[in-house]
């Protein structure tokens, strides 16, 4: 429960601090007072949106603080743990929120810093507000679903689906990524294949090419090669020569053997001469020989025909036309064709890849179902029990012929989304036989506050910890005995819940144990601003006689209140 409430600078708020106790406090006052205002700021300590419009004019910022008692068994102490927040169940927990007129809004459990999002989970295992458009909600089919889920407490089974859904949607992309490529890849697939048996088929080397334009203009000018070869053939005789300077060797031989031309004759005269000329002879002999042996190579080097050209002009022609086709140099069609090889491979691949992805796919949609088929059993089970509870809770609110049930409709796969397969409606039928209808069609407005009404008490009768619980004006549009009722409704909450509601009935005035007025001021520095008051029992007394009469209290007035009070 909330036991002290402080706010300052809020809106039309100066300052207010207020104690607050256990059971049912009623909040009551004119239309426009600031009852709103109140609860604002009370949205705000459990996570609602801050907002600039909320700071005072003229102040730097607005603060809010709540001190709660929850018992020490309540859910909310291990969700602190969990956040790393230190507190002590034994000690009250001190909830703060500071709104500057400039920057971000800061949030504080036991004067510790904390996100908006954990004041928002915090919040939601704390208090419960339904506003005044919650039975605008009802009216809505849309929201049908999330009414249920809230009643079942299904966050655990939404949680489980939400994995298994973003698995679903992440595997569904990747196998629709992945077959798009495969089929552009099947595309150009026969393409690559007829490039990769060209390109093996003519099996190019790096440098090739240069090496055919060398040769094939070898080849062109072999012929005129010939013709000098054969020129000097014609004019004279290897053997004719050898012989030659073998006779002119062999003679000047013989003449070593005259008295002072052998090797010992001194240097410098006519026997070292003639052994020089000799060996001239003798180098002139082997140079020939082997100018001989060159000469029948050089003619046998240009000894192509012109099958030989035709080869290597057709396989010069056979590159080149390859490397026109591919746009490459030809040296590079050696590394084209590795290329083609690994497309096709990566071809090969995708196929692969595109059925893992399918595996996955088909997994992840068999593991969706069963989440969805989990938290639609859980969906069912609860509607029977939702049903039952809000037929028990419209018999005090003079609704006991009407009746309210769930219609489930299971929708198609490819309409599923987040929340599931399940379409839900709030059917109602208010006279036996006559029929259900969707509750939007059916209901009257004060049938619909009340059956807005029942959902929360049952919502509220179903919590698993205790809360505070926060109406505004849920009596809207009813009277008479019908507000009565709603009034021992708060009273029956209040035996496990702190419930606090704002109303213009005096009838649910008179059934709370605490009371409130809310009203602004109207004379002095206070002009304009809120002031939340405590009242007692002649107080309580005088504030119902305004709410029965109106603006003149009369004698007759203050009797009823005090029936009203003494019950």
């Amino acid at each position: 429960m909330i036991s002290a409430l402080s706010i300052s600078n809020f809106v039309l708020i100066n300052r207010l601090d207020l104690e607050t106790g256990p059971g049912f406090t009623g909040l009551t006052g004119e239309t426009g007072a600031g009852k709103s205002i109140l609860l604002d700021a009370l949205s705000l300590i459990v996570g609602g949106r801050p907002e600039k419009r909320f700071v005072r004019a003229g102040a730097d910022q607005a603060t809010i603080i709540a001190v709660f008692e929850p018992p020490a068994t309540h859910i909310i102490w291990q969700m602190l743990g969990h956040a790393g927040i230190a507190c002590d169940p034994a000690d009250a927990l001190i909830v703060k929120r500071v709104i500057p007129a400039t920057g971000a809004a800061r949030g504080y459990v036991n004067d510790q810093p904390v996100s908006s999002s954990l004041l928002t989970a915090l919040g939601a295992c704390l208090v419960e507000i339904y506003g005044q458009h919650a039975s605008a909600h009802l009216m809505r089919p849309s929201r049908h679903l999330e009414i249920l889920d809230r009643y079942a407490g299904n966050e655990r089974l939404l949680a489980v689906y939400g994995v298994a859904w973003d698995r679903l949607k992440s595997a569904k992309a990747m196998r629709e990524a992945i077959e798009t490529e495969t089929e552009a890849a099947l595309l150009v697939h026969e393409d690559l294949m007829r490039d990769a048996a060209d390109l093996t088929a003519l099996a190019p080397a790096v440098g090739e090419t240069a090496e055919l334009a060398v040769r094939r203009q070898q080849l062109s000018q072999s012929g005129k090669v010939r013709d000098a070869v054969n020129d000097v053939t014609d004019m004279f005789t290897t053997a004719e020569l050898l012989e030659r300077v073998g006779w002119a060797s062999g003679a000047l031989q013989r003449l070593t053997r005259l008295q002072g031309f052998d090797r010992s004759a001194s240097a410098g005269g006519a026997g070292s001469l003639l052994h020089d000329t000799i060996e001239a002879f003798e180098r002139a002999s082997i140079e020939l020989t082997e100018a001989a042996m060159a000469l029948e190579r050089l003619a046998a080097s240009v000894e192509g025909d012109d099958d030989e050209l035709e080869r290597v002009e057709g396989r010069l022609f056979a590159l080149r036309a390859a490397a026109r086709k591919h746009a490459v140099p030809p040296d590079d069609l050696p590394e084209l064709l590795k290329t083609i090889e690994q497309s096709l491979a990566l071809a090969q691949a995708g196929s692969e890849r595109l059925e893992d992805a399918r595996r996955e796919e088909a997994d992840a949609a068999a593991q969706w179902r069963s989440a969805a088929d989990n938290l639609s059993r859980a969906r069912k089970a609860a509607a029977k029990r939702l049903e039952k509870a809000i037929k028990r809770e419209l018999v005090p609110l003079k609704l006991e012929k009407a009746a309210l049930r769930f219609r489930f409709e299971i929708l198609p796969e490819t309409d599923a989304d987040g929340r599931g397969l399940d379409h839900v409606m709030i059917e109602v039928e208010t006279n036996p036989g006559a029929g259900f209808g969707p509750l939007h069609k059916i209901a009257s407005g004060g049938e619909l506050a009340r059956v807005s009404l029942a959902l929360k008490c049952a919502a509220a009768e179903a919590m698993e910890s205790p809360a505070v619980l926060v109406f505004d004006e849920a009596d809207h549009g009813v009277g008479g005995a019908v507000a009565a009722a709603i009034g021992q409704r708060f009273q029956a909450l209040a035996r496990r819940h702190q419930v606090f509601a704002v109303t213009h009935s005096p009838q649910v005035a008179a059934s709370a144990e605490a009371h409130w007025r809310i009203e602004k001021l109207s004379r002095g520095k206070s002009l304009g601003q809120m002031r939340a008051s405590v009242l007692d029992p002649d107080e309580r007394t005088e504030e119902i006689a305004r709410m029965l009469s109106g603006t003149k209290i009369t004698k007759e007035a203050r009797a009823a209140a005090q029936r009203l009070l003494e019950g």
